[in-house]
């Protein structure tokens, strides 16, 4: 069973005359080229837009320009079936679709806190000059709350008045490994419209999803609000998602002080109903490319609109993040008995492996990665430090090139004095440490997230270092 939309709208014909709306997704980065993907697999016909070239040519050739289970089958399927199709042409955009989704992305400034709109501001206004008949344009990208009325006003200017173009929008909630299934089977969907024609073809846009749910017999809430709400929603959901990261981290740093225990207190404190156990695990913390830049903007945006106070907070949930990178670095210098000079640690010469590039499992993405951020830490202060990672190492070596790659963790642990795992893949989890210390020149690990059977290792002779936990 589902939710409906507002006021069980009825339903309208689609511009373009076709039985179900034509839906266009502009901008195939992470966030379009899933939801065209899956779309099409819901029965849509499904045109991705944008303008760089090699990517549109990947993408039509049955290629996920990045790391998501379950999506290659997918798209090949769509791709061969002709549901779906990709395009560097606005016009043939323009004539495609019913319901334009906007998902193109919306950095971090470079002179700045705030979020960069320049791709809104591209996509839309070419979108509009392009439209020959009326449509429905949805903001789906992460932006600041007023977003969405600027978006209609750059449709007011560049779009013939007579075709009455709309506007409405619908965040996004996909978690990275697991975006197949946050398409597909969402656990909520925001909208925001002004008219009832909107709210219909809208609803008419989702029906695959409610469909879906009704064969499984599951429910999906629909929230119906206003544009600002539906923008504040996204930086809202993942500031307070920070926020729990950053206090489960903040406890680890008492624990150490005190000689507690972390992952106890987390079990203790995830047992109560108000708190609940999800994303309570210590470790090195979060990044990733929507998180530390949403909070960002989430604070700018506060600013300018004379909120500021109101989410000071936010500022230190970052700080608290930032300082479990730090705390690696000085485990290192202390499981190899370096001293610490005028910058820091000292740990030239030492052979460090480092498991771990992207910023959490099941991703090639290594945008604002711990992991990563911590071996370029561990290179600066001098160590040889050699990276393995199962999906990232290609964006890894672009991002982080003055270190050495390996194409296996066997290969990346061989001689090494210390064995530190920043990622939490299965791979690293369930790795044999009895194995491993075959290879290595010292049996020294930090378990950067918490993620190993520390007494399996420290019986196999490993001296084991764990972010908020006791010496063991």
């Amino acid at each position: 069973m589902t939710v409906p939309f507002a006021g069980h709208p009825a339903p309208v014909s689609p511009p373009s005359g076709a039985s179900r709306p034509r839906l266009t997704f502009l901008g195939t980065g992470y966030l379009g080229a899933t939801y065209a993907i899956c779309y099409a697999e819901l029965g849509y016909e499904v045109l991705g837009f944008d303008p760089d070239v090699d990517k549109i040519e990947k993408l039509s050739g049955g290629e996920v320009p990045f790391h998501e289970p379950g999506l290659d089958e997918l798209l090949r399927k769509n791709v061969a079936s002709g549901r779906l199709r990709f395009s560097t042409s606005y016009q043939e955009t323009a004539d495609f679709g019913d319901v334009h989704f906007i998902c193109v992305g919306t950095p971090q400034r470079a002179n700045g806190l705030g979020a960069e709109l320049g791709y809104v501001e591209t996509c839309v206004t070419n979108l509009a000059q392009h439209l020959t008949r009326k449509a429905l344009i949805v903001g789906k990208s992460t932006v600041p709350v007023g977003t969405a009325e600027w978006v209609e006003q750059l449709v007011g200017k560049n779009a013939k008045p007579e075709l009455g173009i709309e506007v409405a929008w619908s965040p996004e909630f996909l978690q990275e490994g697991f975006a197949v299934d946050d398409v597909m089977r969402p656990n909520r969907i925001v909208v925001a419209t002004k008219t009832d024609w909107a709210n219909s073809l809208l609803h008419a846009a989702h029906k695959g999803v409610f469909d879906l749910a009704a064969v499984e017999d599951r429910e999906v809430p629909v929230v119906n609000t206003d544009f600002a709400t539906a923008e504040l929603v996204k930086h809202a959901a993942n500031a307070f998602l920070a926020t729990k990261i950053s206090f489960v981290n903040a406890m680890a740093e008492v624990c150490e002080a005190a000689g507690g225990d972390v992952t106890a207190l987390s079990r203790a404190l995830g047992h109560d109903p108000r708190i609940g156990n999800r994303f309570l695990q210590a470790g090195l913390g979060f990044g990733g490319a929507c998180l530390p830049k949403d909070i960002r903007a989430f604070q700018a945006r506060a600013q300018e609109i004379g909120a500021g106070e109101a989410l000071r907070f936010l500022h230190e949930v970052e700080l608290i993040n930032l300082r479990r990178r730090q705390r690696v670095l000085n485990l290192a210098a202390d499981l190899l008995s370096r001293r610490y000079g005028p910058a820091g640690p000292d740990l030239s010469g030492a052979r460090v492996a480092v498991l771990g590039a992207t910023f959490k499992p099941n991703t090639d993405d290594v945008r604002d990665a711990p992991a990563l951020a911590v071996a370029g830490m561990l290179a600066r202060a001098g160590a040889d430090v050699h990276v393995y990672d199962p999906q990232g190492i290609e964006n890894a070596k672009r991002a982080l090139p003055d270190v050495t790659y390996a194409k296996s963790m066997v290969d990346a642990v061989t001689d090494a004095e210390l064995v530190c795992v920043l990622t939490e893949w299965a791979e690293f989890r369930n790795a044999d440490p009895v194995v491993l210390g075959d290879v290595v020149a010292a049996k020294n690990v930090i378990d950067g997230r918490n993620c190993l059977d520390v007494p399996t290792w420290k019986s196999a002779g490993w001296t084991i270092r764990a972010l908020g936990r006791p010496t063991v």
